[in-house]
């Protein structure tokens, strides 16, 4: 199994406390962390403007900005996104970002890409909010777009959503050939079908069962379009809270609920609520996240990306973490 790190950047209310003018610096310094060891393979973080899971007047810093800034800031980690939603940019403006980020990274980013879901953002920011079928069509017609620009250095389509013609892409991406598609999102009929055509990664819910049929449906579209099923790396995403002891993790399940409830109020209960969940595979001790992932990685998990709520104000659950559970699913 491989690994990647989120890195706080205000959207899960991960920032809160702490002076704007300070927040690059604790962003940059969990970056650092991940970059400074093997272990991890790659930061990510979120493509969004309002902080979940209510909107709030906290720092929700832009997805794009900060790979450029990571970019220049590292030297080893890859660079994601979780997810890049299709419509909040141009496909065409974003291959070109892209690859600047990619040359300017020595060709260490990941295209992390789906059909975006938070309407109160798409609405806020003047996207409208258009039904799936629309959202998903503009991510097929874009990721499409994305390819033509990275393997061939120009891109035509005349689409339903997009109309490109003849856009070049001078420089190409480092990474040849083209930066690798991460497809988000677990829709059946269309969601997958695009992954199946186009993702070298797939990240959709972790939680065994739903990521079993997932893959059965993933399988079942490569099938059908002729593409490699085994090609594929299917990754998911876990919240984590570890502890030396049962008692451990309470403390810090209760810290971060004082944390966030002035900001969420009625909300604090559902958004806690996700940690003390049973899918919340990665909530425990290390013996028992090890477990539990491992038989995900028997269900054909092949890269987890962890998000650690407190990762802004201290390392010592991501150091525990790099100590007791990586090494063991490595």
């Amino acid at each position: 199994m491989r690994f990647g790190l989120f890195v706080p950047q205000g959207w899960r209310h991960d920032l809160v406390g702490i002076d704007a003018a300070q927040q690059w610096q604790a962003m940059n310094t969990v970056a650092q962390h991940a970059d400074s060891t093997e272990l991890w393979e790659s930061i990510w973080v979120y493509d969004h403007f309002h902080t979940v899971p209510i909107p709030s007047d906290q720092a929700t810093h832009e997805a794009w900005s900060l790979m450029a800034a990571f970019a220049a800031a590292t030297k080893r980690v890859r660079l994601g996104q979780m997810c890049t939603c299709m419509s909040y940019r141009n496909p065409a403006y974003l291959a070109k970002v892209a690859a600047t980020i990619d040359i300017v990274s020595g060709g260490r980013v990941e295209m992390g890409i789906g059909g975006g879901w938070y309407e109160h953002e798409w609405r806020a920011y003047g996207y409208g909010f258009p039904e799936i079928g629309e959202r998903l069509g503009r991510l097929g017609e874009g990721v499409e777009i994305m390819k033509q620009a990275w393997q061939t250095g120009t891109a035509t389509l005349d689409g339903k959503y997009y109309q490109v013609d003849g856009a070049l892409f001078h420089p190409q991406p480092l990474q040849q050939p083209g930066i690798p598609f991460w497809i988000s999102g677990g829709g059946e009929k269309v969601t997958l079908k695009i992954a199946a055509k186009y993702a070298q990664y797939t990240n959709f819910a972790g939680d065994p069962e739903t990521f079993t049929r997932k893959s059965e449906i993933l399988k079942g579209h490569t099938e059908k379009l002729g593409t490699d099923f085994d090609a594929i790396v299917r990754s998911a995403n876990y919240n984590v809270i570890v502890g030396a002891t049962q008692a451990d993790v309470d403390r810090q399940l209760d810290a971060l609920e004082q944390r966030v409830r002035p900001y969420l109020g009625e909300a604090t209960d559902g958004f806690v609520g996700e940690y003390r969940s049973e899918k919340a595979l990665a909530v425990g001790t290390p013996a028992q996240i090890v477990d539990r992932l491992q038989q995900m990685a028997e269900r054909g998990l092949g890269y987890a990306i962890f998000y650690f709520p407190d990762a802004a104000y201290s390392l010592d659950g991501i150091e525990l973490f790099e100590q007791e559970v990586l090494p063991q699913l490595s």
